[in-house]
């Protein structure tokens, strides 16, 4: 197993970037089972390019959590990233969230990862994108989501996992309580009002719960032959450190591991330095497998 460890605080990898012209922003859609996905796909200018996929979290949508210093959510900011590398996006919002078609409580771990290997099929009718390289980043939920996704069709090239979920029982047993999980297993058709650490609510029905059992991240990844980015957060509130580790030992093939003193959001509520750091590091990564 190829591994590279980046470990510590250290001066982020500087990339030589080729100008490019403003790249084209619009919304788009496609359906699985008759409901509407609805994405943001950034491309750049000139020859169709690579293209990434991006899968939010829990409780989040396409644009992801909004950093205070930026005013524009942590995807967004990545969308344009990419795109400044010559590479094009396609965010979405999975089915019962955002702007997609259903309600939250309706959500499941299979639901969504239909959406991510839909996704791949909708890129691949696109002609402003490299369909031929293909990309996954997925943060937190999203990471479990882009872990079945790669692991399921094997089309990216390269995949990224941040902050990701590798144990769904542990994660939601810490984040939800374990009575909470266990209630949320009677519920049937009537959404679980869930008190999130964060000061909302969501709910959930019982077909969220009973998939926390048996969706295996780590076995998915596994199947995944393409190369593998994972980050994690000594810090992180939401998903236990640890967690990117089991990525790597159930992975075979070229990996990096990042690890950092972050939280479960990179600490953007303090400044950027590790978001841009993750990010830089993200896509020295990625471009070599993405032909860039």
């Amino acid at each position: 197993m190829a591994s590279r460890i980046a470990l510590g605080f250290g001066l982020a990898l500087l990339l030589t970037s080729t100008a490019f012209a403003a790249p084209e922003t619009k919304i788009v859609s496609y359906e699985v089972d008759g409901m509407k996905v609805v994405g943001t796909l950034v491309t750049p200018e000139g020859d169709p390019a690579p293209v990434v996929l991006l899968f939010h979290g829990f409780g989040g949508s396409r644009d992801e959590l909004e950093i205070p210093s930026v005013g524009k959510g942590i995807f967004t900011y990545t969308a344009d990233k990419l795109a400044a590398e010559g590479i094009a996006s396609l965010r979405i919002d999975f089915r019962n969230s955002g702007e997609s078609d259903g309600e939250f409580p309706d959500t499941t771990y299979s639901g969504q990862i239909a959406d991510g290997l839909a996704a791949l099929d909708f890129v691949k009718t696109l002609d402003t994108v490299d369909a031929d390289n293909i990309g996954i980043i997925g943060w937190s939920q999203g990471g479990l989501v882009a872990s079945a996704v790669a692991g399921r069709s094997n089309v990216p090239k390269v995949t990224a996992l941040w902050a990701a979920v590798a144990d769904p029982k542990q994660t939601f047993d810490t984040l939800l309580t374990p009575e909470k999980v266990q209630a949320g297993l009677t519920t049937g058709d009537t959404p679980l009002e869930l008190p999130m650490p964060w000061g909302f609510s969501l709910f959930l029905k019982q077909g969220y719960f009973e998939e926390i059992a048996t969706t295996k991240p780590t076995e998915e990844i596994a199947a995944y032959k393409g190369a593998l980015f994972v980050a994690e957060g000594t810090k992180d509130e939401a998903v236990a450190y640890g967690g990117g580790q089991l990525f790597i030992d159930a992975h075979e093939g070229d990996e990096e591991h990042f690890v950092r003193d972050m939280d479960h959001s990179f600490n953007v509520f303090t400044d950027t330095t590790t978001l841009h750091e993750m990010l830089e590091s993200t896509l020295a990564f990625m471009k070599p497998y993405l032909g860039k």
